[in-house]
């Protein structure tokens, strides 16, 4: 039975799905910059030799209008070293500010659920006269200690 990357590999492959093989390109670009260009860059892509980059917040957008020569020189030498990502060229840089986002994020695995320690001591007295609500304490109180 073949695997997932396989399968995901071969369709990749194809022609019709070359549109994939772009995407992760644009992720490799993305990936390439900074930790704060990484945020602020909602997605990107190439059109008629232009490179189009979504910004998530108005405010970058004339930060990265100043660096466009950055984005190009990033993507020239991109395309230079990655054998798959040949075609990425552009002449142009286009920044403007789109309200859409990618779902996709990378942590998708963490939790977060809180773990909390066990302040209490488990040391009281149990004053019932009832069995069985006596036994409830000492069940508590063993559970208590468990949790410490």
């Amino acid at each position: 039975m073949k695997n997932a990357s396989v399968i995901l590999s071969h369709l990749v492959g194809q022609p019709q799905f070359k549109s994939l093989k772009r995407h992760a390109c644009y992720k490799k670009f993305l990936s390439l910059l900074g930790a704060k260009w990484q945020k602020a860059i909602a997605f990107v892509y190439i059109r008629n030799e232009t490179l189009f980059v979504a910004v998530t917040h108005p405010g970058f957008k004339m930060e990265l209008h100043y660096n466009r020569d950055l984005l190009k020189s990033v993507l020239t030498q991109l395309a230079s070293l990655d054998t798959e990502c040949r075609e990425l060229k552009a002449e142009k840089v286009i920044i403007f500010h789109s309200k859409y986002r990618t779902i996709i994020t990378e942590k998708a695995d963490e939790t977060t659920i809180p773990y909390y320690h066990e302040r209490a001591t488990g040391n009281f007295s149990l004053q019932s006269s009832d069995e069985a609500l006596a036994e409830k304490f000492k069940q508590t109180q063993s559970l208590i200690a468990c949790n410490r």
